[in-house]
């Protein structure tokens, strides 16, 4: 792993983001992977404002950009306003210059979400796999939410949430971790590690002992980013809280 530093989530997000467009600029048909939460949220910010040109001085195409994202929350319509689908309209695609008929996203109302999964599989896989693959890390080790456990799913699968993780989404259910759904659907690790490059953004005090756990300690499949030890291009970028273990 590559581990690169940052005194905070500003100066993270900034780096990262001018990493990406860069990615853009020299493949302009780049597949990409997203992930969604708090964590990437300074990302989406100055992904907005460099594409727009606002630091750059020139705006930066996505026409041909395709991206998939990691995870949607089980029962919600694409259209409703605590999906992940909402979540990224807002946050990054209703500012740049995407085709929508780009966007690679699970339908968490599908009639038949283990259908929905094999079709998102296949939707990767006849996209090329995945260029540049994005990651956060939970409080718990999880990404995407392949959550710990005893054993993870390989492919695109129903994910039952652990109570940690629908907690850290409380905030998008008027802070009632209760309302946050019980099941999502997720890109699986074999998924997540058949991305030709990833880089991992870990910020905040909370994320300490599973960036350290994912760095320093064993591959289990308890910290599900441990896994990552075993790809052969990963980026973990930490503001200095993140880091604090290491």
């Amino acid at each position: 792993m590559n581990i690169e530093r940052f005194e905070d989530d500003e100066a993270l997000s900034a780096a990262l983001a001018a990493y990406v467009l860069e990615k853009i600029v020299s493949r302009p048909a780049l597949i990409l992977g997203l992930p969604t939460g708090r964590t990437p949220l300074g990302l989406y910010r100055e992904l907005r404002d460099r594409s727009r040109g606002s630091s750059t001085g020139s705006g930066i195409d996505w026409s041909q950009v395709r991206t998939f994202n990691l995870d949607e929350f089980a029962g919600l319509d694409p259209s409703h306003p605590n999906s992940y689908r909402a979540f990224m309209q807002a946050e990054l695609f209703d500012h740049v210059s995407i085709d929508p008929a780009n966007i690679g996203f699970l339908n968490g109302a599908a009639t038949d979400l283990n259908d929905e999964c094999r079709r998102y599989e296949d939707a990767i896989d006849r996209a090329g796999g995945i260029d540049l693959q994005i990651l956060g890390i939970g409080a718990n080790g999880h990404i995407g939410f392949n959550e710990p456990a005893d054993g993870l799913c390989a492919h695109t699968h129903v994910a039952e949430l652990e109570p940690e993780s629908r907690e850290a989404n409380a905030q998008r259910f008027g802070g009632d971790w209760r309302q946050v759904p019980e099941r999502a659907l997720s890109m699986g690790m074999a998924t997540i590690l058949n991305a030709r490059e990833i880089v991992l953004m870990a910020t905040g005090e909370e994320k300490a002992d599973a960036v350290h756990g994912m760095i320093e300690g064993l591959i289990t499949t308890q910290l599900p980013a441990s896994i990552l030890q075993v790809h052969p291009r990963v980026t973990v970028m930490l503001d200095r809280a993140a880091a604090r273990r290491l």
